[in-house]
């Protein structure tokens, strides 16, 4: 039989050219939007017998009636959903690059995908509306249980296809550009400065802080929201606002729930899409009405502000909200990406954020380094920062990027297939939701050199560190994902990350004089335990 893949015969080749030609022709003829080499290699590929049925396509194997979905209910389930994390790892150790989870209740299959060039693929050819699945409890929300809210403005969180695109493009601009990203420096310097002076006065007399600090973090996390998309001090950091029945802390609370218990109710108690009466269902529900109307409060003021603002003063700073406003003139849109904002970013930046600080306090050499940096950066430690000292720290940037590569906040991207793909070498039909575990690619041997160990300078180009040779695959790890849905708000975690790292380290030292923590699934990836750092200050 001849073979078109080898192209070891002119017949082959001839042959090949012909396939080639008349394939371009009908792509002309109904404009298919991948490229052709790609698209005929995966009709050559369907075509072939070493194709793979789905049906094997290894995994656990479903029971009849029950399926998959026993594996991971209490008690009785041998995978918690609490911890993804490791259910990554069994997954790829035990069954290989490709795995099938099926037969789950009131969702499709799922497909973990450890190969990196099989990631690459998939995102290269997706198009401008990827599906990404995540949050149908609050997609439900939004479109049926408060859509005389939220109406045809989807917002970007939990939402899909053109009506994702269209709201994305409208509020993107502001977030997205660097040169307008780099003129919040100064707003979150001054909420960052505030959140140092609350960590003084939270150390005891060993000068340790707190075995609840990472609430603290949520506070410094929600006063930056606050202070950039509204320009508002939510008054987080002050200490006679600052118990468990404040609103800040309130709307903390509201929006720890409502994301972590997405896998809950994705997973283990999907009942909500048969019994809208479930009581987590009903509780979800309650808070994020409760979610969005404190937060409400604060936008209808930061809007009744910007009304009476004074267009001409110069000394006037434009939160996201106005800058959106500008050129936008329906104001629910406002509304409503801010609400998005405050309930997808106070958790994942905090969570960030306690996994490096815990890098930072356990790896004293790789803390005198980022020390040294912004000492020869700052000088001065009361200096004020701006756009180029930041970008005169590439070992902090690096070490940041090690930290979410080793230890990724995010356990993994994901995808659901619009069309049928060959993957791995198995046919995976359209509807599949894929899962891109980066917190397994991210520290496997074949994409990354020597991923068991932190070393930051991986990241470095040959410039800043000239005798690294440590490859890295670039699909490996993706802790903001890839393309068109990457993270709308990265570079604004990245400038707070920054930023805090830098006033911190710049004036301080710190240290966690404690038994090791474990990492654990919370929504996020993150140290499980109490962060009592020493924080001791520098002499110069």
């Amino acid at each position: 039989m001849l073979s078109l893949r080898n192209g070891s015969s002119t017949l082959n080749d001839a042959i090949l050219r012909v396939v080639r030609h008349n394939f371009l022709a009908v792509r002309l003829q109904s404009h298919i939007s991948v490229a052709p080499e790609v698209a005929l290699e995966e009709i050559i590929s369907e075509r072939s017998s070493s194709v793979k049925p789905y049906s094997e396509v290894p995994g656990p194997r479903p029971l009849p009636l029950i399926g998959n979905t026993w594996r991971v209910l209490p008690y009785i389930g041998q995978y918690a959903v609490s911890d993804l994390a490791r259910v990554s790892k069994i997954f790829n150790e035990k069954y290989g690059k490709v795995v099938k989870l099926s037969g789950l209740v009131g969702r499709p299959d799922l497909l973990f995908v450890f190969d990196c060039d099989e990631i690459e693929k998939v995102y290269r050819q997706e198009g401008p509306t990827p599906y990404r699945p995540s949050m149908p409890c609050l997609v439900q929300y939004k479109s049926k249980v408060r859509r005389d809210f939220f109406g045809d403005l989807p917002g970007v969180v939990g939402v899909h296809g053109e009506p994702w695109r269209e709201f994305r493009t409208k509020v993107q601009k502001p977030i997205l550009q660097p040169k307008i990203v780099k003129q919040y420096i100064k707003p979150i310097e001054q909420v960052t400065d505030d959140f140092i002076n609350r960590m003084l006065t939270l150390r005891d007399t060993n000068l340790e802080l707190p075995g609840d600090f990472d609430n603290e973090i949520h506070k410094w996390s929600l006063e930056c929201i606050g202070r950039v998309a509204l320009d508002v001090r939510l008054g987080c950091l002050d200490a006679r606002n600052s118990g468990e029945n404040s609103e800040p802390q309130k709307i903390i609370d509201a929006a720890k729930f409502a994301l972590r218990n997405v896998a809950v109710l994705e997973l283990k108690m999907p009942f909500w899409r048969y019994l809208p009466a479930s009581a987590l269902w009903n509780r979800y529900v309650k808070n994020m009405d409760f979610f969005r109307e404190v937060c409400m409060k604060y936008i209808d003021e930061a809007m009744e502000r910007l009304r009476n603002k004074d267009p001409d003063n110069p000394n006037n700073e434009l939160s996201l909200v106005e800058r959106i406003l500008a050129d936008e003139p329906d104001p629910k849109t406002a509304y409503i990406l801010a609400l998005d904002l405050i309930l997808v970013g106070i958790d994942t930046i905090s969570m960030a954020v306690a996994s490096i600080l815990y890098q930072v306090a356990t790896r004293p050499e790789e803390q005198e380094k980022l020390y040294q940096e912004v000492k020869k950066v700052l000088p001065d430690k009361n200096a004020t920062l701006t756009a180029q000292d930041l970008e005169n720290m590439p070992y902090q940037r690096a070490f940041v990027k090690e930290v979410l590569r080793k230890y990724s906040t995010v356990i993994g991207n994901g995808r659901t297939l619009m069309k049928d793909m060959v993957i791995g070498g198995y046919h995976i039909p359209k509807g599949v939701q894929l899962v891109f575990p980066t917190i397994v690619t991210g520290n496997m041997e074949e994409y990354v050199s020597d991923a068991s160990s932190f070393k930051p300078e991986r990241w470095l180009n040959k410039q800043q560190c000239p005798v690294h040779t440590d490859k890295i695959h670039p699909f490996a790890s993706l802790p903001y994902g890839y393309g068109a849905r990457m993270c709308l708000g990265r570079r604004f975690a990245d400038l707070e990350i920054q930023v805090l790292l830098a006033k911190l380290l710049r004036s301080y030292k710190l240290e966690f004089n404690h038994d090791p923590l474990d990492y654990q699934v919370t929504f996020m990836y993150a140290p499980d335990g109490k962060l009592q750092f020493k924080m001791t200050e520098r002499n110069d």
